[in-house]
């Protein structure tokens, strides 16, 4: 049996040799691979490959882990990054508490403050915005008070971000997508200019705060039992692009937060609108605090006290060239090529997994498509061409036909 897995602790886990049929490595496990048989059947050796995909596909996994904290070189005295580190040393455990004073007895109580000022003035100034009769002034003052709250917030978060090639920024009647690690990534890009949001209606504080904010800025809410509804979501979007004097829409079409090392898969649905598509990558600085968000873990109020018990939030922003569809390019094609383009800039990985796969199952067509493989070998049918099965584990989920 050959076992091709060699830890390689720079270029990458696992070092595979050239991808070959499925029936050809098969046939090598069998010690047999010279001479085939003629009445292909089901040998014990065969369970072997599948055992060493699962391994291959476990240790090279490129998908779960993008749904974790990302992991640092280097400690930045938060327990959160490093729960035991603090123990290292007397001096280090004294930076730690006199770290844990300031940033609990200090920062903390500040930003909390400027956090309920933003908010309060957010839902006010919206609401009084709202009843203005003339359309034009509303609007204009509406991006005003939008302006001025979101930089109050940013500033509740001790956000330190650099915004590049600001000449690419979204204009009216276009869509912004953007990479998403947390939900203040709405903010980081709403402190540099305004922009019409879409999402679904919520209940509590972020309904209230919705409520508020459409009154005085064409902000694009679905109820649930309209999301779903692709048709409806196109056509409020197609409408919106179509009016000039709106201001653009901001999309994630990840659908959910990615620990900011990767971009996944972009959701096809906003590039199927006919109009400008201005890409926005978005990179966040862990070392002076995490800002991905694990909703898995944590709720959003919890989420937001750590980050404003944090250093800092730390973030480069860059505009890239607007891009629209090339002829012949179908709406996936074309996401994929924007995709490519953010995680370029942003020096993140491009995955082309679903960002789904955080909280779904994995389809039932996946296995089967493995299984079908395997069956192909056993009884003959399968081509030279055909490759192996796929060995990363959000490829199908299952390294094995089982």
């Amino acid at each position: 049996m050959h076992v091709f897995l060699v830890v390689v602790p720079i270029v990458g886990i696992i070092a595979k040799e050239s991808p070959s049929s499925l029936q050809q490595e098969l046939q090598e496990l069998r010690g047999s691979a010279s001479c085939p048989r003629s009445e292909p059947e089901f040998e014990m050796a065969d369970i072997f490959y599948f055992c060493r995909r699962g391994v291959e596909s476990i240790l090279d996994d490129e998908v779960t882990k993008r749904f974790s904290a990302q992991e640092l070189e280097s400690w930045n005295l938060l327990t959160r990054s490093n729960y035991n580190f603090r123990h290292i040393s007397l001096r280090l455990t004294v930076l730690w508490g006199l770290g844990v004073l300031i940033r609990y007895g200090i920062l903390l109580p500040l930003r909390v403050t400027l956090a309920i000022t933003g908010i309060s003035l957010l839902v006010v100034l919206t609401t009084l915005v709202g009843f203005l009769p003339n359309r034009e002034l509303r609007f204009y003052l509406s991006e005003k008070v939008h302006l001025m709250c979101f930089r109050i917030c940013v500033r509740a978060l001790t956000a330190i971000i650099t915004y590049h090639n600001r000449e690419n920024k979204p204009k009216n009647g276009g869509i912004c997508v953007s990479n998403h690690t947390t939900p203040i990534d709405v903010i980081i890009l709403a402190n540099d200019g305004c922009y019409s949001m879409v999402g679904q209606v919520h209940g509590g504080l972020m309904g209230m705060m919705q409520r508020a904010m459409v009154k005085s800025s064409p902000h694009i809410w679905f109820e649930r039992s309209e999301v779903k509804d692709r048709h409806l979501v196109a056509k409020r979007l197609s409408d919106h692009v179509a009016d000039k004097t709106k201001q653009p829409i901001l999309i994630f079409p990840e659908g959910t937060c990615i620990n900011n090392t990767s971009v996944m898969m972009f959701k096809k649905g906003s590039f199927e609108i006919a109009c400008t598509v201005y890409p926005v990558a978005i990179k966040y600085d862990p070392r002076f605090g995490d800002a991905f968000w694990n909703s898995s873990k944590f709720g959003l109020v919890n989420y937001l006290l750590r980050m404003m018990s944090s250093w800092a939030i730390v973030c480069s922003v860059w505009y890239l060239p607007p891009m629209n569809r090339e002829e012949g390019e179908d709406a996936m094609q074309f996401a994929n090529r924007v995709k490519a383009a953010i995680a370029a800039q942003g020096g993140l990985v491009d995955l082309i997994w679903d960002g789904g796969l955080k909280r779904a199952k994995v389809k039932d067509a996946f296995k089967e498509e493995q299984q079908k493989l395997y069956s192909k070998v056993l009884v003959g049918e399968q081509d030279e061409g055909d490759t192996t099965v796929v060995t990363s584990p959000s490829d199908s989920g299952s390294a094995s036909p089982c």
